[in-house]
């Protein structure tokens, strides 16, 4: 079922309109769906901070060789101008000044050398008169270290950056923009490359407000252009939604996909299959029968991707849930995702990476869901458990909890919940399949390493239960 407000909110007649009745409309948002490109950030503007105060040198020196690299026209604000001027000249293009009324793609503040509440202030000044010129679907990055281990003062003023990024992208969402804090341990510099890569660009449309984590378990670098060719996929649940759109978006990027769905999705699933010149898989995994039928397919022998999507809902309050509708849930849910974890986690060759969907229910709970938020929960606690012993065979392992997204499942929801859940988040609107399919093929891919041992929403902000 389409979102009447966001298709209204394309005709100006009808902005202008809403507009001087007080009535908000949510924002158009810039999307990139399209193959992965050699420069992500060609043609963006990006206005950065380093230096005093406000980052260590190997984390500007990594800031510095990356955005150009990635394509991205730099502006230095404050900070270690000669280390941008000297990468910039080396992939010809040097920073240079952001022009009276310019309006930037991106702001990245790098708050790493924050270490007591005085220096907060930086946060205001820097970024409160930028702010407002950010470019509609515009990006704020800022970067820190783990408060974890620090003096007492210093890890206080790290950890009020998260809360400082999450109120920002509640301001920013009403023009599409969004605000993320990338938390880059020590030694780890060397991975943000990838994460900008992502973050700056249309790809990560509906991700808003997140503490993205960079992890020390695996290295990683972005790849561009098909970074997944000759790779082998499976993705379970593919036939439509969330698993069809990730099916096509790891086929974009050079995977071979095999296409799982139940066998009552049959005539879908195949239609994906074709689409893609991959394979179809059918099997019940709410069965002994139909888990032990896919594992012992002998196309998984071998499998570099595993993304664990399939799941059902049998929403009902606990005192009406019967005993049936728990253990189905329980058997798709979680038990037939451990079970695929166990067998074919183990065949994942080195390099490859299992991405698993939880959902925001698993991490806030929700009314009706006792059985669905336990199954979710638990696809986290397996994810976190997993990714340092995969790591050791130079896995990647790592969960996508989505928010409200637009799919044939959502649309049965009644209308006002559904209303709720849209406005809620704060970029007033439901996201598309590609939008969780895109992070999943970043996760997927040799950048996402940077991430492994991660669980990333991606609600468009909708922070309860965060």
């Amino acid at each position: 079922m389409s979102d009447r407000l966001l298709a209204l909110s394309s005709n100006s007649t009808a902005r202008s309109l809403a507009k001087s009745l007080g009535v908000p409309l949510p924002p158009r948002l810039e999307r990139d769906t399209g193959p992965w490109r050699d420069l992500p950030l060609a043609g963006r503007r990006i206005v950065v901070w380093t230096g005093e105060g406000a980052g260590s040198t190997a984390l500007s020196a990594a800031l510095a060789e990356s955005l150009p690299r990635l394509g991205g026209d730099v502006a230095v604000a404050a900070g270690e101008v000669a280390a941008f001027e000297a990468a910039g000249q080396a992939w010809a293009r040097p920073p240079r000044p952001l022009a009276e009324n310019e309006r930037p793609a991106a702001l990245v503040f790098d708050a790493s050398g924050i270490t007591d509440v005085a220096a907060l202030q930086q946060l205001w000044s820097a970024l409160s008169p930028q702010v407002r010129g950010l470019l509609a679907s515009g990006r704020v990055l800022v970067l820190s270290r783990p408060p974890r281990g620090l003096p007492l003062r210093a890890a206080a003023a790290q950890r009020s950056l998260e809360g400082f990024v999450r109120s920002l992208a509640k301001e920013l969402g009403r023009t599409g923009a969004t605000a993320q804090l990338v938390e880059v341990p020590h030694g780890a510099e060397d991975r943000i490359g990838a994460v900008l890569a992502f973050l700056l660009s249309p790809r990560s449309t509906y991700v808003s407000g997140q503490a993205w984590r960079i992890s020390t378990l695996l290295p990683a670098a972005f790849t561009p252009s098909r970074p997944l060719d000759g790779r082998r996929a499976l993705v379970t649940g593919a036939a439509r939604g969330i698993g069809a759109a990730t099916a096509r978006a790891l086929a974009r990027e050079g995977a071979r996909v095999i296409v799982h769905d139940h066998p009552g999705a049959e005539a879908e699933a195949r239609e994906v299959a074709a689409e893609l010149h991959g394979d179809v898989l059918l099997a019940d995994l709410g069965d002994e029968e139909g888990l032990q039928r896919l594992v012992g397919d002998p196309r998984l022998e071998a499998l570099d991707v595993l993304v664990q999507n399939a799941g059902i809902t049998r929403d009902r309050t606990l005192a009406r849930m019967s005993a049936e509708e728990w253990d189905l849930l329980m058997r798709v849910n979680l038990e037939a995702p451990l079970r695929l974890a166990e067998t074919l986690g183990e065949r994942l060759r080195s390099g490859g990476a299992m991405v698993c969907l939880s959902s925001i229910g698993g991490i806030a709970g929700n009314m009706g869901q006792t059985n669905y938020a336990a199954s979710k929960a638990g696809i986290i606690g397996m994810v976190e458990s997993a990714a340092e012993g995969y790591a050791s065979r130079g896995v990647a392992v790592s969960a996508i909890a989505p928010g409200f997204i637009e799919t044939r499942m959502s649309a049965a929801i009644p209308f006002a919940t559904r209303e709720v859940a849209r406005r809620i988040a704060n970029l007033s609107q439901g996201g598309l399949p590609e939008d969780v399919a895109e992070v999943v093929t970043f996760l997927a891919s040799p950048s996402g390493r940077a991430l492994s041992g991660s669980v990333l929403r991606v609600c468009g902000g909708n922070l309860i239960g965060a």
